[in-house]
């Protein structure tokens, strides 16, 4: 873990309240295990706490990498008005990521992910397709008007996506998705709110490889204040907790209680 000031190269909106932020620096150089974030000091002396931002698109050559935030306060309203050119302060990457080099080439896996739970899975889904595995996603948004990422997660494999409201795809959530999946994985990797990751390892409770990428309110980010735990499925009494930030954010399903 590293701390550096990023530039800004270029941010757009992809849908209401949510931002597409590309940043560039050395820091990139250590960002190669998908499903680990970065975090992000609010330029404004009155916010003490950084934003925890899930890496969403590495590119090694370029030295560039991309966040996608949905806007949810103050802070992260600060950070859609910044321009290109303009400079972050960045501690990361953050976390451990998504395991996947054991898989085989050949193998199809479930990459499953629910509204701002989406963008770490671009980068997980893009290096195991480089490992030559077979990807299928089944994707979650609130409406089609809070969708993104359609297109970019088509280049990469099979991808199925659910509405709350029914205003594009299945209507319903990522559950109705899986249900009607015929196939078997041989893994799969989810990210999203605890409903979304708890139906997750339900419907694939009898698999033994489920990685969850879990949703915490951080503090220090580094595992030092204990502000994001979770208890672990081991533990009778229920007092032993494993950290998100610093342990996680990603879980195999039947080692925590979500």
């Amino acid at each position: 873990m590293k701390q550096e000031n990023m530039t800004i190269v270029r941010q757009r909106q992809l849908a209401p309240k949510i931002f597409e932020m590309t940043l560039s620096g050395e820091l990139v150089n250590q960002m190669t295990t998908p499903g680990q974030f970065l975090h992000l000091k609010v330029p404004e002396q009155s916010f003490l706490l950084r934003r925890p931002i899930s890496i969403n698109h590495v590119d090694l050559a370029r030295k560039e990498c991309r966040i996608i935030y949905r806007v949810e306060g103050h802070g992260t309203a600060i950070f859609s008005e910044m321009m290109a050119g303009d400079i972050l302060d960045v501690m990361g990457p953050l976390g451990n990521g998504f395991q996947f080099h054991h898989l085989t080439p050949g193998e199809t896996v479930f990459v499953v992910g629910g509204g701002i739970g989406v963008p770490p899975l671009y980068e997980l889904s893009k290096q195991l397709r480089k490992q030559q595995i077979n990807v299928i996603h089944f994707l979650g948004f609130a409406s089609a008007e809070v969708m993104y990422y359609e297109e970019e997660f088509k280049q990469l494999g099979d991808t199925r996506i659910a509405t709350d409201d029914g205003s594009y795809g299945i209507h319903g959530n990522v559950g109705n998705l899986l249900m009607a999946a015929a196939q078997k994985p041989a893994a799969v990797f989810a990210c999203g709110n605890n409903g979304l990751l708890k139906t997750v390892a339900q419907l694939f409770d009898e698999l033994d490889d489920v990685q969850l990428s879990m949703e915490a309110r951080m503090a220090c980010g580094m595992g030092a204040c204990y502000a994001c735990v979770c208890h672990t499925k081991d533990d009778e009494h229920g007092v032993k907790s494993v950290k998100v930030c610093d342990e996680g954010p990603v879980f195999q399903a039947r080692k925590v209680v979500i």
